[in-house]
């Protein structure tokens, strides 16, 4: 199985691909400064929280290898204060990007640890600046293998569950909310890569996916992700959950995240909660599948959480192809955004993320491994992080 890419890389150039148009037209688009980084980000034409974060540090790497690559050379790495007066300010704006997703917010910090650790070492600008090149490079890199480790965690805890409430551990039907794929990550995936693994090791009978609106992440971006891996699934709108519950076995709620309070509480894509309340009236075990990073200690409980409100316009609209279909001469189909409501609402509501409290979720997995609550009905996250 080849699984789709949302970043690619060629010596000194980084390549996104532009979620916006998919599932309908693959567009590349370069990235080639800081701040276009930004913008494709805070734009949505990349999504995901550890795909944010490998781009972010991927493009801070690829501004300081220019920089060392130049002659003469630029004057903030004349001394590491230079260098950090000049570095500082980038990561602090990068972090503005989308500031709910936590993985961009340790990769920023990672890397002001870096710059602190070579500062407090001594290190001339130049070693500093190569210790931060290796470091945003590795943010991306290190992503992949944890994905596959959480995958695996995840998908056999799923199937040790089942098992034990009399099940044989075969033919799972599993549901997830937006897209936690190789689109959504550096590679395959968080949630979508726990129902890949059920796949990959003929345990899963079919997978469920809601469209996730208002960005339809799930109708443009996992329907193509599970199309290309030739993974049998089934689109549901956001308001079937219920329904499906109510006439279909459900084995699993697998789902991502953006940011894990200490308790558990979980922030991810706007519909997650509704899908959690429903799991919880069907005894359907609701998992959320992300790395360490996502683990944000320092926050408490989820009333901290950041969420982050998409501008009220986005709401009303909808991107696609047109249909009947019209095919250029490339063989892309024409799109079209479109708008669903009428002009000038008084008032929009649009959130994009929302916040499942930790009673709701049945298990979270990392790399690490699989936490459930104990006695006490609470999460102890030390053995996952």
């Amino acid at each position: 199985m080849t699984a789709l890419t949302s970043i690619r890389l060629s010596e000194d150039k980084i390549e996104i691909i532009n979620q916006l148009l998919l599932p309908h037209t693959t567009e590349w688009l370069e990235i080639d400064t800081v701040e276009q980084a930004h913008d494709a980000i805070k734009t949505m034409k990349i999504r995901g929280a550890p795909a944010i974060a490998s781009l972010a540090a991927l493009t801070f790497s690829q501004h300081l290898s220019r920089a060392l690559r130049a002659a003469p050379p630029p004057a903030f790495l004349s001394s590491p204060t230079e260098l950090q007066g000049h570095v500082t300010p980038i990561l602090d704006f990068l972090y503005t990007s989308r500031p709910t997703a936590v993985n961009l917010g340790n990769a920023t910090r990672r890397l002001t640890r870096t710059l602190q650790a070579g500062l407090d070492a001594g290190k001339d600008a130049r070693e500093i600046a190569e210790a931060l090149v290796k470091d945003g490079k590795e943010v991306a890199e290190e992503d992949v293998g944890r994905n596959r480790e959480m995958a695996k965690w995840g998908g056999e805890w799923l199937i040790e569950e089942v098992k034990k409430a009399g099940g044989d551990g075969q033919n799972l039907n599993v549901l997830t909310v937006c897209n936690t794929g190789s689109l959504a990550t550096s590679g395959y995936g968080t949630a979508l890569g726990l129902i890949t693994y059920l796949h990959e090791t003929g345990k899963l009978d079919r997978a469920y996916y809601a469209q996730t609106a208002p960005y339809h992440q799930g109708s443009r971006l996992t329907a193509l992700e599970l199309k290309t891996l030739k993974i049998p699934s089934t689109m549901i709108v956001d308001t079937m959950i219920g329904s499906l519950f109510q006439h279909h076995k459900i084995h699993g709620i697998a789902v991502g995240a953006d940011r894990i309070a200490r308790n558990g509480d979980t922030a991810n894509k706007i519909g997650t909660y509704q899908a959690a309340v429903l799991a919880a009236r069907h005894k359907i075990p609701f998992i959320v599948v992300a790395p360490i990073t996502t683990v944000d200690v320092d926050i408490v409980d989820g009333s901290s959480i950041p969420i982050e409100h998409r501008p009220p316009l986005e709401a009303t609209l909808v991107r696609g192809a047109l249909y009947p279909p019209s095919v250029d001469a490339q063989g892309n189909k024409a799109q079209a955004v479109v708008q669903i409501t009428p002009d000038d609402l008084d008032g929009i509501y649009n959130p994009s993320f929302d916040v499942t409290p930790a009673e709701l979720i049945t298990a979270i997995v990392t790399e690490k491994g699989v936490a459930v609550k104990g006695g006490d009905g609470r999460f102890d996250l030390a053995g996952v992080v």
